[in-house]
C-alpha cells in the first residue's frame, strides 16, 4: 500500500518536527575489534574470520588498542568528555548476522559523552548536542537471494558473510534536535556531512558511504505545535548517502503527518529507506534497552585511558573542518556566501584537493560547482560519488589553460573520464579532442564560413564588427568545436578587415 503524504509546507503549519541521528562509523583499523582477522573490504565471503569473531565456545576476545585510540580522537574532535574508566557490555539479541548471539558494545558506560557539533544551514547555526560516542563491533552481512529488492521479503534463501562481523564500529548518538522547523531535513544532512568531514580529517575511517563505512539511523517524530510532549519516533535504519539522509527525514515528516491527521497513532518502529523512491517502509517494532538485557562483558577488562595520554591525543589533532574553512576562505578570497555554496554542495574538500593538485581556486570551483555538480544532480548522486578524482579535474584545468582543449572539448574529455576511459590527457588523445591549430583544415573552414555568409561579411566590412560572432560560430560548428574561438576571430578579422 502506498503511504499517503501531506505537503511538506503544510505539515509545518501544524506540527513541529524533532530529529536525532545515530551514526555508525567503521574504523579503518588493520584488524578487527576483538581478534586479529583482517578488515579488507571486498574479500571473498567468510575468508576473514576466526574462532573469536565467529563466537566459538572457549574463545576469548582482546580489545583493539588502535580502535580505542581512534574513538577517543573522535570524541575529542567533538568536544566530548573522555571517560577515565568504562567497560564493554553484552547486548543480547538473536539475529543470524550475530554469530555469538550477542554484540559486544557499550551501554551505560560509553567512552565519550557530552559533546557537540555546530552546523550551518542557510546562514543559521544549529548546535547538535552529542549524547555519546561509544565503541562496539559490527555485525555480519545478510545476503537475501532471489527477491526483487534484496530484502528478506520475497527472497528464496539467505546467505551470511561474516567478514564484517567484529570490525570496530563507533556509534555517535545525538540528543534530540529541536527547533529546526522546515530546515529539519537540511540540518540532518548538514550534520552527517560535517561529521563525515571531521572523520576524514582525523583519518580514522574511509567513510565511504557506498561501502557502508558510514551509515546513519535517522530518528524522526512530530508533535503538534505548542505541545509539551514529543511525538512517537520512528528510526529509519542504515541510510547510506548524504542525500538520502535529507530525503528520509522529509519523507517521514510528510508520512507521519498523514497518519496523525487521520486520527491514527505513530508506531515506534524501525523503517527501511528505499533509494529508488525516496520512501520508507516498516521494519520491526523498536526495542527498548531493557529488551537487550545488557550486562558487563566478563571476558574483557575495563578501559581506563591515562589522562596524560588523552591530553597528548588532543594536542595532536589535525586542523578540523571548521578551522579549515576559515583558513581557505581567507586564502582564496571568498565571501561567506561563496564559501557556503561550496560547503552546501559538498564540494569544499574536492575543491581543496583539486587546488592542491595544481589547479587555481577559481578553476577548481568552476568545474566542481558547474559541470560536475550538474552531472551529479542529473545522476541523483553526491559529488563525491562521481568517478572522477580531484587530480583528474586539476589535469583538465591544466589542459584548458595550456590551450590543448577549450571548455567545450574539455567537457567531452570529462565524458570519457567519467566513463572510465582514463585520465583527461589520455582521453583527449584517444578521442582526438585537441584544439585545432592554424592548419589547412582551419583555413578551409574559415574560408567556407566567409563564402557561405556574404550578408554577414558585408555587415562586418560595413562597420558592424560584432557580426563576426556569427562567422565564428559557423567555423566552430564546422570544426565540431575543435577550433580555438580567439584564433578563429583573429583569422576572420585579418581576412575581412585587413
Amino acid at each position: 500500500m502506498t503511504d499517503r503524504l501531506v505537503d511538506f509546507d503544510e505539515v509545518l503549519t501544524r506540527y513541529e518536527p524533532l530529529i536525532g541521528l545515530e551514526t555508525h562509523v567503521e574504523l579503518g583499523t588493520a584488524s578487527k575489534m576483538f581478534c586479529g582477522c583482517a578488515t579488507t573490504f571486498g574479500a571473498e565471503p567468510n575468508t576473514q574470520t576466526c574462532e573469536v569473531c565467529l563466537g566459538m565456545p572457549g574463545s576469548l576476545p582482546v580489545a583493539n588498542a588502535a580502535a580505542i585510540e581512534a574513538t577517543i580522537r573522535i570524541g575529542l574532535a567533538l568536544g566530548c568528555r573522555i571517560a577515565t574508566w568504562c567497560r564493554f557490555a553484552r547486548k543480547n539479541y538473536f539475529y543470524p548476522d550475530i554469530p555469538k548471539g550477542f554484540q559486544t558494545s557499550q551501554y551505560d558506560e560509553p567512552l565519550c559523552t557530552a559533546g557537540h557539533l555546530d552546523v550551518e544551514v542557510d546562514g543559521e547555526t544549529y548546535r547538535i548536542e552529542i549524547e555519546r560516542v561509544h565503541l562496539e563491533e559490527d555485525t555480519g552481512k545478510n545476503l537475501h537471494v532471489g527477491g526483487a529488492t534484496g530484502r528478506i521479503h520475497g527472497a528464496d534463501h539467505s546467505l551470511i558473510d561474516y567478514n564484517r562481523a567484529g570490525i570496530p564500529l563507533v556509534e555517535i548518538v545525538t540528543r534530540p534536535i529541536p527547533l529546526t522547523g522546515a530546515k529539519a531535513p537540511e540540518v540532518a544532512k548538514a550534520y552527517v556531512t560535517e561529521l563525515r568531514e571531521i572523520l576524514l580529517a582525523l583519518g580514522v575511517s574511509e567513510v565511504r558511504m557506498e561501502q557502508g563505512n558510514l551509515r546513519s539511523d535517522v530518528n524522526t517524530s512530530l508533535a503538534p505545535i505548542g505541545s509539551l510532549e514529543w511525538g512517537t519516533r520512528t528510526e529509519t535504519k542504515n541510510v547510506n548517502s548524504l542525500r538520502s539522509v535529507e530525503r528520509a527525514v522529509r519523507y517521514e515528516i510528510r508520512r507521519q503527518a498523514a497518519v496523525l491527521d487521520a486520527g491514527a497513532r505513530i508506531v515506534q518502529e524501525t523503517r527501511h529507506f528505499h533509494e529508488d523512491t525516496g520512501s520508507t517502509s516498516p521494519g520491526r517494532s523498536k526495542e527498548e534497552a531493557t529488551d537487550y538485557r545488557y550486562f558487563p562483558e566478563p571476558d574483557l577488562v575495563p578501559i581506563a585511558p591515562d589522562p596524560e595520554w588523552v591530553e597528548k591525543l588532543a594536542a595532536g589533532l589535525p586542523e578540523l573542518p571548521a578551522a579549515r574553512r576559515v583558513r581557505l576562505r581567507e586564502e582564496w578570497g571568498l565571501s561567506d556566501t561563496e564559501m557556503a555554496w561550496l560547503v552546501n554542495a559538498g564540494a569544499l574538500g574536492l575543491v581543496a584537493d583539486t587546488v592542491a593538485a595544481g589547479a587555481s581556486p577559481s578553476d577548481a570551483r568552476k568545474w566542481w560547482l558547474g559541470e560536475l555538480a550538474r552531472r551529479a544532480n542529473d545522476a541523483g548522486q553526491e559529488l563525491t560519488e562521481l568517478p572522477v578524482t580531484p587530480g583528474q579535474v586539476a589535469e583538465l584545468t591544466r589542459l584548458v589553460a595550456e590551450g590543448t582543449v577549450n571548455d567545450q572539448l574539455a567537457r567531452q574529455a570529462l565524458d570519457g573520464v567519467l566513463a572510465g576511459e582514463g585520465d583527461p590527457a589520455e582521453v583527449v588523445q584517444a578521442r582526438g579532442l585537441a584544439v585545432m591549430g592554424e592548419s589547412d583544415e582551419l583555413v578551409s573552414a574559415v574560408d567556407a564560413a566567409i563564402a557561405g555568409a556574404p550578408d554577414v561579411v558585408a555587415k562586418v566590412q560595413g562597420g558592424k564588427v560584432q557580426a563576426l560572432g556569427a562567422l565564428v560560430g559557423a567555423v566552430m560548428k564546422q570544426t565540431r568545436g575543435k577550433a580555438d574561438a580567439a584564433t578563429v576571430k583573429r583569422m576572420l578579422e585579418e581576412r575581412l578587415l585587413g
